[in-house]
């Protein structure tokens, strides 16, 4: 049973390819997009599987991840980001997902090509943690 279950996470995992895409930006404020391939959970918004395209503003004086979905039907999401920290430019761009009997939940959302990872709210289950690495595409910061 075990082993069934180990290669399901696999398998979900090597089926969920995220991808960041930086758009040039200023220093302040991060944009890119990303794909999902299966439905997954970010704060209480239920994403479909799709391309799509945030922003964040951390000088803002509201912590609000914007999304727009760019493929399939039109979609907009305003999620709040309860905590953010520092990213190490050593650090990947992802996407951190929590498996729960729900479904899988984003619980952080790593840029480190803009200094910051976002952290979100995961249902209080006993979660099994995944970890989907990206490529990054470097972009050039306006100034």
């Amino acid at each position: 049973m075990k082993t069934i279950r180990n290669y399901a996470y696999a398998a979900i995992l090597a089926a969920t390819t995220f991808t960041f895409v930086p758009t040039p930006a200023s220093a302040q404020e991060a944009h890119g997009e990303f794909t999902l391939t299966h439905e997954v959970h970010l704060g209480n918004a239920k994403l479909a599987a799709g391309e799509y395209k945030f922003s964040f503003n951390p000088d803002s004086g509201s912590r609000v991840l914007s999304l727009t979905k760019l493929t399939g039907a039109p979609a907009g999401y305003m999620v709040l980001v309860p905590d953010t920290a520092d990213a190490k430019l050593s650090d990947s761009s992802r996407l951190v997902l929590e498996t729960t009997p729900d479904g899988s939940y984003v619980s952080a959302m790593q840029l480190p090509e803009f200094g910051i990872t976002l952290h979100f709210s995961v249902p209080t289950h006993v979660a099994e943690r995944q970890i989907a690495k990206t490529s990054t595409i470097a972009a050039t910061l306006g100034q």
